[in-house]
């Protein structure tokens, strides 16, 4: 098969779920190309290198600096709608010169197709909003499935059972009318063996989280692992530094900026870097006592296949509703 899979490039939680599912069908034998923008892609360029890449329209959105991001909200619709109709409007073209048998679109709500099996893969079923907007939930709910249902099947990185689930009722709440299937956590972290049976042929098994041995000797106490829009990753970063400086504590700070040089900065106890392999990350996950970091989905199922969350910090991005609730379950 050919396939494309794009992800929506709003933090790096998107591309790197999208990491295993690349992995699982290139295992398979099949041609994948990567669509995207911005650092998304560029982290999904440095993982698959001899991948082709397509550029997609770019959606350019940032939080405000106060709590409430109603403001944030009410800029995000209008952008949604122009960055949908693009993305939608440039597979039409795509499609036109070159054939795919299958697209998978993270969170991206255009790329879906009547004539391509096309796959949307969301953990928001059940849209939250702030409080202040919790009137214009309703309309929220029903535009994300108008979306959604356009394609033909609904990809949920969740288990169906909701005593099991990860993200409660975003995955689980709500009515809807799509072809929804739950297809388990998806990690970076995780190998070929332990992807969702849904995208593994010739096999029955049901995959099993990993749990990362004990180490012995800590380099770090404490990872603080930063991603999201600008303004808040930048005043999480200074709430972070200012909250170790004085310290003996042994930090490791990973900025979460794909595109900047890879140097390593140190401030007595805290090391600065702007991005880390996933292995370097693993291992230092593994060795320290304390993982601070944003509530974003991917980050939970992440440190969930881990075995990692009791190790957990979470702090929302604060006026992003979807990130209090997971904060407030873990």
């Amino acid at each position: 098969m050919k396939i494309l899979i794009a992800p929506l490039n709003w933090g790096l939680g998107h591309a790197t779920r999208c990491i295993p599912l690349i992995r699982q069908y290139i295992d398979n034998g099949d041609e994948v190309v990567i669509g995207g923008d911005g650092d998304s892609l560029l982290l999904l360029r440095r993982h698959f290198p001899n991948l082709r890449v397509v550029n997609l329209p770019s959606l350019e959105l940032s939080y405000t600096a106060n709590s409430a991001q109603r403001g944030f909200y009410l800029r995000a619709i209008p952008a949604l709608i122009r960055f949908t109709i693009a993305d939608h409007y440039y597979l039409r073209k795509q499609l036109a010169i070159e054939h795919f048998d299958l697209i998978v679109s993270d969170n991206r709500f255009g790329l879906f197709s009547k004539q391509v099996r096309s796959v949307y893969i969301t953990h928001q079923l059940y849209v939250r909003l702030p409080n202040r907007l919790r009137m214009f939930q309703p309309i929220a709910r029903a535009l994300h499935a108008c979306i959604y249902k356009r394609y033909h099947e609904v990809w949920v990185p969740d288990y169906e059972n909701m005593e099991e689930s990860l993200a409660g009722e975003l995955c689980h709440g709500g009515r809807y009318d799509a072809h929804v299937k739950y297809i388990g956590p998806l990690s970076r972290f995780a190998s070929s063996e332990r992807t969702p049976k849904e995208l593994r042929r010739n096999s029955e098994d049901t995959p099993k989280p990993y749990h990362a041995p004990v180490a012995e000797n800590t380099e770090y106490s404490v990872v603080a692992i930063l991603s999201g829009l600008e303004p808040q990753r930048s005043i999480f970063e200074r709430a972070i530094l200012e909250r170790y400086a004085n310290t003996s504590e042994k930090v490791l700070l990973v900025r979460g900026k794909v595109a900047e040089a890879q140097t390593k900065i140190s401030r007595n106890n805290i090391t600065i870097v702007a991005s880390l392999s996933d292995h370097a990350l693993l291992e230092a996950m593994k060795q320290s006592t304390t993982i601070v970091a944003r509530s974003g989905y991917s980050t939970i199922m992440d440190l969930a296949v881990l075995g990692l969350l009791d190790k957990a910090e979470f702090y929302p991005t604060p006026g992003q509703s979807e990130q209090e609730y997971l904060a407030s379950r873990y």
